[in-house]
């Protein structure tokens, strides 16, 4: 019968009591010894579920805030409210002046959030957590998953205790049966952990299902990544209440991705591919940037070698861009907790590559600053370097492990003074993250200032070193634009995707506000020191176009100009 449990998952009732150090993918014990797994997982289409009708996010942050703003976007029939204990972030959020700067963003939280066209409000945030979590029916745990900075693991290990936090809070609080998705990155079989932790403080008779559902979006992409997923994965266990609760969650997604891509596995498998992504991503960047090292010495070019390989269709061309390195809040912090997993299974060669990922992502930045020195006469007393962008990434304002933060580190440690231009980075962020990688945090406001446009960060500079790939620092000629994605207003769950009203086709995509022209080279050229320097960390800058004003242009994987290549094969 349709909606029916399937037949095999007849063969026992719940409670199904399975040790959860039993539970693989595709080989969960059933009491009729059938086996579960990706077997029962097909049927999530076809099982009994509850309907999410609330929904609480905990964490307002750069995953939390923009995946359930979406999520309400295009569920107008689900509450769903963001908590935060940060009464500021939560009051950001409140306002037009969201407290993360993302493309679209503020359009599709103002579409859920505010009273629009006859549409009510189903977007909310709040800093009472416990109201939050006592009515949700699904509460997102979206909190900050940093490295450890104490104990076995330091510097390596995921840092749970947030997450933990919330886990207890929401034990202690929920008075009803919650379903809890994993939204935050966490070591494989945390779920496990968890789930102990709820069974020991739970009231009684309240029931909890836990999911994983990780994120795989790119900061200054991320409401494109929501709106146009490559796929989105859900994992559970193989009981009843696990494949019921995942069918839940499918629906809520399935009011606008295709549920072809809406894959659903096991727990365990769930866990790690999020942390697998991110590793394979940036294995990609570290092993086009350990090439650019090698063409800087033999006068190959990186962008043709990138060309050439990503024609491979086994290669692609994807994330095969060299520059002065990866950053962000994620890429470094994944591969430290892999690489920590692999060496707690006793894995040590398998912990040692992914290690080496991170190992040629700071040679890389090292070598960069070295190349600076060397091309400034190997001297940096009394001389001003202009950096432009701090960001780690263009469209956003995040600086976390900004390549930025060690170069400038660097190129202070070397007597320079340092200018800093970025469109977005907040001034307080730069400061913080300067201060915090400097033992001297005196020699950082003594040598760094921010200013507000790139004329002043260059005024009596010797050199520029672009550092984030801001459209406004290029001088190329602009390709003729593709046509604007739409991010078309909320739509009904009932509503087919592939069915939209004609009228949702007059939305329009705002596009990204940097400071919307670009940098007048002229105009540079004319406030700097001689001889001019621009190291472009980034390969976004025409170099014949600067040369003719007179610059000298570096970089990466490319040899500069008038350097001699010396090969020694034989030594």
């Amino acid at each position: 019968m349709p909606g029916t449990l399937p037949a095999f998952l007849h063969d026992y009732e719940e409670p199904l009591v399975v040790s959860t150090s039993q539970i693989m993918d595709g080989n969960i014990p059933t009491i009729a010894g059938v086996y579960g797994g990706k077997r029962a997982r097909d049927q999530i289409p076809k099982v009994d579920h509850k309907k999410i009708k609330k929904i609480c996010c905990i964490g307002a942050g750069y995953v939390g805030g923009p995946t359930c703003s979406v999520i309400a976007n295009k569920n107008p029939d689900v509450a769903v409210t963001i908590v935060d204990l940060s009464v500021r972030r939560i009051e950001a959020w409140q306002s037009d002046d969201l407290p993360i700067h993302e493309p679209n963003l503020l359009e599709v939280v103002q579409s859920a959030r505010d009273d629009r066209e006859g549409r009510p409000a189903n977007l909310f945030f709040s800093t009472d957590i416990d109201k939050a979590i006592r009515e949700a029916d699904c509460i997102f745990v979206s909190v900050n998953t940093p490295t450890k900075s104490l104990g076995r693991g330091k510097g390596r290990a995921s840092e749970l205790s947030y997450f933990e936090s919330a886990i207890r809070r929401i034990a202690d609080v929920a008075t009803n049966d919650k379903i809890i998705v994993e939204k935050s990155t966490v070591p494989v079989r945390t779920a496990e952990n968890m789930r102990e932790i709820l069974m020991a403080n739970c009231n009684p008779g309240v029931k909890f299902e836990i999911l994983s559902n990780p994120e795989f979006l790119a900061e200054g992409t991320a409401i494109k990544n929501l709106l146009q997923p490559d796929r989105i994965l859900i994992g559970s266990l193989s009981t009843q209440a696990g494949i019921r609760a995942a069918a839940s969650l499918v629906d809520i997604y399935a009011a606008w991705v295709p549920r072809e891509k809406i894959i659903t596995t096991s727990l365990w498998s769930s866990e790690l591919a999020k942390l697998a992504a991110n590793c394979l991503l940036a294995q990609r960047i570290s092993s086009i940037n350990a090439l650019s090292a090698i063409c800087e010495s033999t006068g190959a070019n990186v962008a043709e070698v990138s060309k050439a390989c990503g024609l491979d269709s086994r290669i692609g061309p994807k994330m095969l861009s060299a520059s002065v390195g990866f950053g962000g809040s994620c890429l470094k912090k994944d591969i430290l907790s892999l690489s920590y997993i692999a060496e707690s299974l006793h894995l040590p060669e398998v912990a040692a590559y992914w290690r080496s990922i991170n190992d040629i992502n700071e040679y890389q930045k090292d070598r960069f600053a070295r190349r600076i020195v060397a091309c400034l006469h190997h001297s940096l007393e009394k001389k001003k370097i202009a950096i432009f962008g701090f960001a780690f990434k263009k469209d956003t304002g995040d600086v976390r492990e900004s390549a930025a933060i060690s170069i400038v580190h660097d190129l202070i440690t070397e007597g320079a003074d340092i200018g800093i231009y970025d469109p977005q980075a907040p001034e307080e962020s730069i400061w913080f993250e300067l201060e915090a990688a400097c033992d001297n945090p005196d020699l950082v406001r003594s040598r760094v200032k921010i200013h507000n446009t790139p004329y002043e960060a260059c005024d009596g500079a010797h050199a520029i070193v672009i550092v984030t790939e801001w459209d406004e620092f290029g001088n190329k000629t602009p390709v003729a634009s593709k046509k604007a994605t739409v991010t078309p207003p909320a739509t009904p769950r009932t509503e087919s995707a592939t069915s939209l009203p004609s009228k949702l086709l007059e939305a329009k995509e705002t596009v990204a506000k940097a400071t919307g022209t670009r940098v007048e080279w002229e105009r540079v050229a004319g406030v700097m020191k001689k001889p001019m320097y621009v190291f472009d960390g980034r390969n976004m800058i025409e170099p014949q176009n600067l040369e003719d004003l007179g610059f000298k242009v570096e970089g990466i994987g490319m040899a500069g100009r008038g350097r001699k290549i010396v090969v020694d094969l034989d030594s």
